[in-house]
This record gives structure tokens, sequence and C-alpha cells, in this order.
């Protein structure tokens, strides 16, 4: 069983998501094992993890105790406690945790702009040198992976005897000068707490669907080794993390979508109607 469902959205309703993603699991886990399900191969996240370095990597070892003001962190950290209860209670079953850093494909454009930037958001404006500044905040650093990457590492976990927990990054980190030299614009110093008030400001006037939750996971969360995935899995990256991120960033500014419904452009509606009737981040 390959579980990787989950509700990003709605982000100011959280017993909605956590109705999905936290109770829908521990009811999935009980089938499994109802089921006699073999292995277990579920999609954690670097959400998972407790406030860490950003300035050396950590391995799979590290806490999982989240980030509490972040409602993804919470109930990825929920799940992570169901799978160490299944993984006492049915040695059995072979349990494999995969915790990736942000991922990013071209196809997923649409909806990652629609779950996180909203409906405001020009697509023009996302073509290199338009941008004029990237926030250079302290701590503001994260990794991405590709989407081919990952699948390709799940592959691997699948037909290895691999149990336990699998961090899945590419390099390099991404901070404000990576993301700079992207988008051609020059870094500006902002504090944390300035960006952070923006963050909720624009949340609270319904102007973007993204909860500050996110930004302070973003701060919190360490940078990632992947060793274990490498030296066990035999998995490495083809792309690089700036690969996946310039990738997206393209795609958003194109309007890529495919033709899947999470990640078509008619779920946005005509001028992106449909974003605007969900109350921008109110409703899934």
């Amino acid at each position: 069983m390959v579980h990787l469902a989950w509700l990003i959205q709605p982000g100011r309703t959280e017993s909605i998501t956590h109705r999905v993603n936290v109770a829908g699991t521990e009811r999935l886990l009980h089938a499994a094992v109802d089921a006699g399900v073999p292995t277990l191969l579920y999609a954690s996240s670097v959400g998972a993890y407790s406030a860490g370095p950003k300035d050396r990597l950590v391995d799979e070892s590290w806490p999982t105790d989240g980030t509490r003001t972040s409602f993804y962190s919470r109930h990825k950290v929920a799940v992570e406690r169901l799978l160490d209860r299944l993984e006492r209670n049915r040695t059995e079953m072979r349990v494999v945790r995969m915790r990736p850093g942000l991922i990013f494909k071209a196809q997923a454009a649409t909806e990652i702009r629609r779950l996180f930037a909203g409906p405001f958001l020009p697509r023009s404006l996302l073509r290199p040198g338009l941008i004029p500044f990237v926030p250079d905040v302290p701590r503001l650093r994260f990794q991405a992976v590709h989407s081919l990457d990952v699948g390709d590492a799940y592959r691997r976990a699948l037909v290895s005897d691999a149990r336990g927990p699998f961090n899945l990054v590419a390099d390099p980190p991404i901070g404000a000068v990576e993301l700079a030299e992207i988008l051609k614009a020059r870094p500006v110093k902002l504090s944390a707490r300035m960006l952070r008030a923006a963050a909720a400001a624009t949340f609270a006037l319904r102007l973007q669907p993204s909860e500050p939750g996110w930004l302070d996971m973003a701060l919190t969360v360490p940078l990632l080794d992947s060793s274990r995935a490498r030296s066990e899995l035999g998995w490495k990256p083809r792309h690089t993390a700036t690969d996946a991120v310039t990738e997206l960033i393209e795609a958003m500014r194109r309007g890529i979508d495919d033709e899947t419904p999470p990640l078509a452009r008619q779920t946005t509606g005509p001028v992106r109607i449909r974003e605007l009737l969900t109350g921008i981040g109110g409703r899934p």
C-alpha cells in the first residue's frame, strides 16, 4: 500500500484537514492491518521534523515533533505517531516513511499556485527580471526535489526490503541567493517578524490561501541529509533542487497543468472564479 493522500486546503478550517489527514490515515492503517498488507509506504514530509539547523544536515534520527504553529506540521507529526504505534504492534508489516523536501514538477504548477499563492498572483510577474527583489530572511532556506526523483525513490523502496524513514532532497539548499539568481532579482534583507506579519495580514485579508504557519515551518525545519536513501536504496536525484524550482516557476508563468482533477487548470474556473468562490483557502 502506497499512501499519498493529503489535504492541504482549507487552511482556515483545521477540523476538515485533520479529519482527512489524521483520522483518515488512522482508518487506512486499520484497514491495512485487517487486509494483511505486507508493506506500507507513507508520504511523510520534512514538515514532521522539529526545529533544527540551517548550517548543517541532519539525518532521519532528528526528532519529529514538528512546528506547533503549523497545522500541516501538526498533522504530519500525528501520523508519524500512528506509524510508531503500528511498527511496535505489527512487526510483520514493513513500514517505510518518505520524508522529502518540497516536491516540484512542471505539471503541478497550476495546483501549487492555486494552493499556496492564490488567484491574485499574475502569471506574467513570474518572468525572470520582473520581480525586483526576494526577501533575504535569516533561516529562510529550504530543500527541493523533483517529483520524478521522488517517484524513483518510492519504486526503489517498494522493491527492496527497506524499512523506516528516508530523507529525500536534492542539492543545493535554496536560499535568497539562489532564488535571486533564478528570478534575476536582488536579495533584500528582511526580518522574520516582518515577513510573518505580512503573511498573516494577507491571509487574514483573504489575499492568499497560505496560513502563516507555513512560513513558521519553513523557518524552523532543519536541512536534511539524504545519505540513507542514497546508500540503502541506491537513490540519486537526476535533477538539482535549482532545476526543480526553475522548472516550477517557468511552468507557473506558462500556466502548465495536467489532466488529473487536482492538477488541471479547469479546477480554477474561468478567470480563477472557482478559487475566489472557495474563500481563498476557506474550502477544499
